[in-house]
């Protein structure tokens, strides 16, 4: 079984997207329209650096994931199952027929705004020690505003927090061999200390409709089946709880999942590479 899986902000780069944008206007004008701006000239040009700003690279990854998804569409590819990281789980459920593409787009811009608003902190990618062994050294190190933030692979994670204890956290990882390298965002996202930034997103949510979809949905929240009568919940919870990519690749697996498909680069293939299908005594 084949699953099409959907990356999210950090895979945004100038030049993303090339022809898509050409091959469908109709949607390309449609975002147009619902921005205010052109995504096709923000990834062609990147004024002023906007690709780095999480209100514009959160609509503009999204549209390029979805023009993708509508390019492998009409080639006649067909999926069991759809998955996204963080932003991109709004793409899985756009393909999958839980919300429309304009509406998601609509929340995206939402949520990017929302999330851009949370600027007390940072986030950083740490390469070598098991998930475990970084929230020990985190929790050693009694630093209580820095958590995991992204569960990726077996050897990589993200961690985000308040900034002063993320360096000192940076420090102690450091010391355990790990190799540390800092992400370009705005703030310390998948932490607690984004608990307004998704109470305020879960009110937006409520005003939109989620329907049953046609293809399975996995959450990279809680690692099963998304369901569209608690999208309010997990979309909400989702900016302030980890995202699960290790649990929701080896549930996808369990699931049948054979292969795996990637729309806008291979951040997420490179993930699941380095995902054991079951955890082992040295990784935990």
């Amino acid at each position: 079984m084949h699953c099409l899986v959907f990356p999210g902000q950090g895979v945004q780069r100038r030049g993303m997207g090339g022809e898509l944008f050409e091959r469908y206007p109709r949607e390309t004008a449609a975002a147009t329209e619902l921005l205010g701006y052109s995504v096709a000239d923000l990834c062609r040009d990147d004024p002023d650096d906007r690709l780095a700003d999480t209100r514009y690279a959160q609509p503009a990854v999204f549209l390029v994931n979805a023009l993708s998804w509508m390019d492998l569409e009409r080639a006649g590819r067909r999926y069991g199952y759809f998955a996204g990281h963080s932003l991109g789980e709004l793409n899985a459920l756009v393909a999958a027929g839980v919300i429309d593409l304009m509406d998601g787009l609509a929340l995206v811009r939402r949520r990017a705004e929302l999330m851009a608003g949370v600027t007390r902190g940072a986030m950083v990618a740490v390469v070598g020690p098991s998930p475990a062994r970084v929230e020990a050294t985190l929790h050693g190190a009694g630093l209580n505003l820095v958590h995991v933030a992204n569960r990726n692979s077996d050897r990589q994670v993200t961690v985000a927090g308040d900034r002063p204890q993320l360096a000192l956290a940076v420090k102690a990882l450091r010391g355990q061999s790990a190799r540390v390298l800092p992400v370009s965002v705005s703030g310390p996202f998948h932490t607690p200390l984004m608990a307004s930034a998704g109470r305020a997103f879960a009110t937006v949510l409520r005003e939109y409709e989620f329907r049953a979809g046609h293809t399975p949905v996995m959450s990279s929240v809680t690692g099963t089946e998304f369901a569209p009568d608690q999208a309010v919940r997990l979309l909400s919870g989702q900016i302030h709880r980890p995202v699960e990519w290790v649990r929701t690749v080896r549930a996808l697996r369990a699931a049948g999942v054979d292969h795996f498909d990637e729309v806008n680069g291979t951040t997420l293939t490179a993930f699941i590479a380095r995902i054991a299908a079951q955890p082992t005594e040295e990784l935990v």
